[in-house]
């Protein structure tokens, strides 16, 4: 087991939990703003970058509209991420809230990568 940590990040995003989920599931619509090209394939996600070699990713739980979690297939078996679509109760806004694994000194660096990713996300999503 690695000495990674679990961190939770919380994004609001203006826009219908439905057009979210397919940013957050369809490999077409992840390519658009999460990697530079994602392709599936039986239930495997390739999610490649500048050009190298794909990160391969698995979906291990998900329910529609709510929440979906992969693994990335080279890591520790009890990591993810995920992505969930949550409501807040009083102005009904959209969150997305992102889980993830890093090590302790590379959180503050992946905070800022995933920052910078739902950036571009809701850029894309036109919120």
């Amino acid at each position: 087991m690695s000495d990674k940590q679990l961190y939770t990040l919380e994004f609001p995003v203006r826009c219908s939990p439905i057009i979210l989920w397919d940013f957050l599931s369809n490999p077409s619509s992840l390519q658009e703003w999460f990697a530079d090209k994602v392709d599936a394939w039986e239930g495997i996600y390739s999610f490649s970058w500048s050009g190298e070699q794909p990160d391969k990713a698995q979906i291990v739980d998900s329910e529609e509209f709510e929440f979906i979690r992969y693994h990335w297939v080279n890591s520790d078996k009890d990591e993810f991420f995920e992505f969930r679509i949550d409501q807040t109760e009083i102005s009904n806004q959209t969150v997305l809230v992102i889980t993830d694994f890093a090590e302790k000194s590379e959180i503050k660096d992946q905070t800022q990568l995933w920052t910078y990713q739902v950036k571009e996300l809701i850029h894309r999503l036109g919120a």
